[in-house]
């Protein structure tokens, strides 16, 4: 508990401090807003340019690298598009409000133009191993153009802090879990499967994953796209008044914290932002190390190919994933459900969708809370019920830390309460496709089981290119088979602490990459309008 209270409170004051001004809010955005208006709004007037350039016009197999430029942006994908952009969508309308998803827009379009910038200093100052692989990233371009190589192991140490947790462990973890919901197999089981899949696909190194992600991506994409697409026309009616709702939620929330209790600007700007850095990780400086392997000479030409990843993540995907917890209403319905009760907060009362917890014993007469709300997703469970043996119970409980606590797995709790994360995804996809067909859940279990699959390989070679930055070439394959260790034990342990320590490294991964961008987007400038007056002829 010490150690979950230390993440938290540092986490808090890393990033968060709400009531104060959000300051790694404002360096991500802010330096988003300076390379968008030092590059003309980039994003716009090279889009076109960057698909030419994904459709293989430009490739030439003899350059040096290790992938084309498609299968540079799809190991990049492949670690971007994963749980965020279904539990981590969810999560931001759930506790900030229909708001939160213009922030989320906002993040992918200054987005675009981190990824621009970060993407092609990444090529500026890639290197090759003795391998012959290419190597590149933020921890090359701090140390290559800045001079600091003490940031740039700060930068690597964090990265392969990120690919242990939320790169690796985090998602294992979120397909064992929907797996074992399912009774099909036990979590144990669930990760030596993993373990095997991912090793089979990461020991072959960033050739392999390349081969994989390339015919995975666009897989995975279609499935999901033409899901939520499916249920958008059903509810076109409802597509104006829902984007109308984004739009005045997100600078005048009414509804924040699961529509509970009317929430502040702030709170839903960051979690916004936040859910947006953590879904297209632009500015965090993980995709430059996948760009950096793509076959060409030419900087600029693979930045205009990164930039699209936050395009296809968060403006295409995260979007269809908001627009259908909207248009279904799943997002504020209360839905009938039974819960563990160590999942369940006890409190005096709720307060600004805060709860006001009790530790200590609490009192059920025929399974009604006397004295005391249970609270779950921010929001009192209505018509709570304490069920043993699915009967109603009677008698005194403890609560300890504010969770109850219940003396064996024969107790559980019915009522209706709000759903989150990915549970509340797999709902809105039941109810807006439930006049077609019975089985919509699983459409978004196939996607979460597809989208975390894609996001551990993807971020195994961040974490390679990383530790071999730290420590040599020669002690990568200890590097890989921790990270299949970490698979595993991903697959059967609760991660409420892993999670936020993968969040805290994700942050500090940003902190030194965004510094570079300010100090080092000129030398970008300056290659971008040389590479643009010369006339670019398709090679093919």
């Amino acid at each position: 508990m010490k150690i979950e209270e230390f993440l938290r409170t540092f986490g808090h004051y890393l990033t968060d401090v709400p009531e104060a001004f959000p300051w790694f809010v404002a360096l991500l955005l802010g330096t988003g807003i300076l390379v968008t208006l030092r590059f003309g709004f980039i994003q716009f007037y090279k889009l076109g340019h960057a698909f030419q350039v994904i459709a293989g016009h430009f490739d030439d197999p003899n350059e040096k690298g290790d992938v084309t430029h498609f299968q540079a942006l799809t190991v990049a994908l492949s670690a971007t598009v994963g749980v965020g952009n279904i539990a981590g969508v969810a999560l931001a309308i759930h506790v900030a409000g229909p708001g939160a998803l213009f922030w989320m827009w906002m993040t992918a379009f200054f987005g675009m133009a981190l990824k621009y910038v970060e993407c092609t200093l990444s090529m500026k100052y890639r290197i090759f191993d003795e391998e012959g692989e290419a190597a590149g990233g933020p921890m090359y371009y701090i140390e290559k153009g800045l001079g600091w190589k003490w940031a740039g192991m700060v930068f690597a140490f964090c990265a392969v802090i990120c690919s242990f947790a939320t790169g690796n462990m985090n998602q294992s973890n979120t397909i064992a879990s929907v797996v074992s919901e399912r009774g099909l197999l036990s979590p144990y089981i669930v990760g030596g499967i993993l373990v095997f899949m991912v090793g089979f696909v990461i020991i072959g190194g960033v050739k392999r994953i390349a081969s994989v992600t390339d015919k995975l991506l666009p897989g995975m994409a279609f499935i999901y796209f033409g899901a939520a697409s499916l249920i958008l026309i059903l509810h076109i009616d409802q597509i104006p008044a829902v984007i109308a709702l984004v739009f005045a939620n997100a600078f005048n929330p009414t509804s924040a914290f699961g529509g509970t209790a009317a929430g502040a600007f702030t709170a839903t700007m960051l979690y916004g932002i936040k859910r947006g850095l953590f879904s297209n990780e632009a500015g965090q400086g993980s995709a430059p190390i996948a760009h950096a392997s793509a076959k060409t000479h030419e900087p600029v030409r693979e930045g205009v190919v990164a930039m699209v990843g936050p395009f296809i993540d968060t403006l295409i995907i995260c979007s269809l994933t908001g627009l259908v917890l909207l248009v279904t209403g799943a997002w504020n319905t209360r839905f009938e459900g039974e819960y563990a009760p160590s999942r369940v907060v006890i409190a005096s009362e709720i307060k600004a969708g805060i709860p006001q917890t009790i530790n200590g014993p609490v009192e059920l007469k025929d399974g009604i809370p006397q004295g005391f709300v249970m609270e779950l997703n921010h929001a009192s469970i209505e018509d709570a019920v304490v069920l043993k043996d699915s009967q109603p119970y009677s008698g005194i409980l403890e609560s300890r830390e504010g969770y109850l606590q219940a003396p064996d797995e024969s107790f559980h709790i019915k009522g209706k309460a709000l759903l989150n994360g990915a549970p509340l995804t797999t709902k809105a996809f039941e109810v807006g496709l439930s006049k077609l067909i019975s089985w919509g859940s699983w459409i978004v279990e196939i996607s979460v089981f597809l989208f975390a699959f894609s996001t551990i390989i993807g971020w195994s070679y961040y974490g390679d290119r990383s530790f071999e930055y730290l420590f040599g070439i020669r002690y990568l394959v200890i590097y890989r088979l921790l990270y299949l260790v970490f698979v595993f034990i991903g697959a059967i342990i609760a991660l409420d602490v892993v999670w936020m320590f993968g969040d805290i490294a994700l942050s500090l991964m940003a902190i030194p990459n965004l510094i570079a961008i300010i100090f080092l987007h000129g030398k970008v400038l300056e290659d971008t309008k040389e590479y643009f007056s010369r006339k670019h002829v398709p090679l093919k």
